[in-house]
């Protein structure tokens, strides 16, 4: 969209609104009283009040040199982030409870102490995104003609705009008048300068999260400041392309192949902005009206394995907490969205970035009068994506079964063709370790050595003490999927996940049974042109009682795990990484070793609930 027809939706506005949050100064205030007495609002208010409080008797840590340079002299990005989320923690809770009460100077005076130091930030963003930046450059020359100060914008800078921008429109009447100037200041030359005059961003042409982050976060801040339609077109024609390479980072399937938690940030700040600019344009432009964001829309609801267990292939967590404002949004756009129940409710302390924009809506978005259900039985194939997931209930539990093809170049990429998840009674047998701690080895040629991203750290085999490579052209062929209502099966070729010419065909097949206690069939056939060393077939398991079976072993005394003995010799393995917390985590991997590997080969394991 030109910006002449952007000039043209932005003429359409009906009224000089207070704000696109609320239309008066007096309907906020009402509305943040009448809240009070309805109980859906209760435990949100209560779990910002307490912060606040804990806060107050907390000081505000200031970043230091030594601390910024962490990251640059051993790849550690936790000492910098602990502090830096940390302020924005204060920010955000500061910034709510002085709405919520409105009497409490404290709180306001904590709020300009903070908007205050994130002013005087030496930058916004984390040291681990200035790589090259001028920030960092130390062979800067200083002449009378020299460019202003130039700026990177990540993330978390954009963030931070959009946070102080939208606080002004909440809060302003009651900050004072210079804090309010050094906010439009500081936005000024860190973002909005910068992304007009400089040179073009690299997450602009971004297909993956970065590019809504940051353009919805400037789009959102552009539009909570500017007053003249001319200049606010100027930033809105450019946010509006990046945002369209964004969406074209998906499948039409919807699928988020970063994995849940990315895209609740990616997509959720897509829906942020998407909102405001649809309300600054009285619904001219409608960002949601398209078939493609409509099922996006409906990713999360095929992410959950049950309650709030994950499907979390790729930087995901295993376990989820859901932005209720989010879901009760979407749930109004798209009858077909299902809206999740109250008790898997993110707490206003979950997210340990604090982030503004997901905070506020979680409070303003939460209706009392939609009722959420816990996730029902279904199958989805996201065949795009190469996705297949499998809710199931009997009288004996719950059960899900998850499996992947894809390729090993997706975003925030794991090398895991053919990989799968195995849940039941409350358990994740068979699982993906998700995310590792995040640091400067993580995202560069060393990555697939962590355990979690590598294929040594997902159920797949390891053939001729090989794992799988990774690029996009490592992909699952020939996949097909069948299912009625009791038998459900995936069958895909992941042969050429291995850079190896011996392995002409590697054809895995899942068969799900869902009966009472649902049993999982996996069957690998493999097809070398010369005799293979040896093969394994691994999985991932958390640490349970393991016992030995007449035909397999017992697992956790719930699954049961058959196989050939006379075929295979099984091996146990501890196997330890830094999950995303930075905290080590030990797990299980039960190595199935072929006892005589020949060119036709077949294997067979059960994996049987009890």
């Amino acid at each position: 969209m030109n910006q002449e027809n952007i000039m043209k939706a932005l003429a359409t506005s009906k009224n000089d609104d207070f704000s696109l949050l609320f239309s008066s100064n007096q309907e906020q205030e009402n509305w943040f009283e009448l809240i009070k007495t309805k109980a859906v609002f209760k435990p949100v208010l209560n779990e910002i009040i307490v912060e606040a409080k804990r806060l107050l008797e907390e000081p505000k840590r200031e970043i230091t040199y030594s601390v910024f340079k962490q990251f640059s002299q051993d790849g550690s990005r936790l000492e910098y982030e602990k502090i830096y989320f940390e302020k924005r923690r204060r920010l955000t809770t500061f910034a709510l409870a002085t709405v919520i009460e409105k009497g409490n100077h404290a709180y306001l005076q904590e709020l300009h102490e903070i908007i205050w130091s994130i002013c005087d930030e030496y930058t916004w963003c984390l040291p681990a995104h200035l790589s090259n930046s001028p920030e960092i450059a130390v062979d800067k020359q200083f002449t009378l003609d020299q460019e202003p100060t130039r700026y990177t914008i990540d993330l978390f800078a954009s963030e931070t705009a959009f946070a102080l921008s939208e606080i002004l429109q909440l809060v302003g009447n009651r900050l004072d008048p210079f804090i309010q100037q050094r906010v439009h200041q500081e936005v000024y030359h860190r973002i909005i300068w910068p992304y007009i005059h400089q040179e073009t961003f690299e997450w602009e042409k971004a297909t993956h999260n970065w590019a809504a982050v940051c353009a919805g976060s400037i789009g959102s801040t552009a539009l909570h400041l500017f007053k003249n339609d001319a200049e606010l077109a100027i930033v809105l024609e450019r946010v509006l392309q990046t945002m369209e390479c964004y969406l074209e980072g998906f499948n039409h399937d919807g699928t988020c192949m970063e994995g849940y938690g990315y895209w609740e940030y990616g997509f959720g700040f897509y829906v942020y902005f998407a909102d405001l600019l649809k309300k600054r344009t009285s619904g001219t432009i409608d960002l949601f009206d398209m078939e493609k964001v409509h099922q996006i829309a409906l990713f999360q609801q095929k992410s959950f394995l049950d309650k709030n267990r994950v499907v979390n292939f790729s930087d995901a967590q295993p376990r989820a907490s859901v932005f209720l404002g989010l879901s009760h949004y979407l749930a109004k756009l798209y009858p077909d969205f299902d809206l999740p129940e109250t008790e898997l409710r993110a707490h206003f302390t979950d997210d340990h970035c604090s982030r503004w924009a997901p905070a506020l809506r979680n409070l303003i978005w939460l209706d009392e009068y939609q009722e959420g259900h816990p996730w029902g039985d279904t199958s989805y194939f996201l065949e795009e994506s190469q996705w297949f997931i499998s809710r199931h209930a009997s009288n004996h539990g719950r059960f899900a079964f998850a499996a992947k093809g894809g390729h090993n170049g997706e975003p925030h990429n794991h090398n895991d063709i053919g990989h799968f998840i195995l849940y039941g009674e409350e358990e994740t047998f068979l699982k993906d370790l998700g995310s590792g701690e995040y640091n400067a080895a993580y995202f560069s040629e060393e990555r697939y050595s962590f355990l979690c991203t590598g294929s040594q750290g997902h159920s797949v085999p390891i053939i001729n003490n090989q794992l799988q490579s990774e690029g996009k052209s490592k992909s699952a062929k020939d996949l097909s999927v069948t299912h009625d209502e009791n038998v459900e099966s995936i069958e895909m070729d992941i042969a050429n996940a291995y850079t190896m010419e011996s392995l002409d065909q590697l054809t895995r097949k899942f068969t799900w049974k869902k009966t009472a206690k649902p049993c999982l069939i996996l069957e690998d056939t493999y097809c070398f042109s010369e005799q293979p060393t040896s093969i394994i077939e691994r999985f991932i398991t958390p640490i349970l009682s393991i016992k030995e079976d007449y035909c397999g072993i017992i697992l956790g005394d719930k699954l049961k795990i058959e196989y050939e003995r006379d075929l295979l010799d099984l091996k146990l393995e501890r196997i330890e990484f830094n999950n995303h917390a930075g905290t080590r985590e030990e797990n299980l991997a039960l190595d199935f070793r072929v006892k005589k590997p020949i060119e036709d080969c077949y294997i067979k394991i059960a994996f049987q609930f009890r």
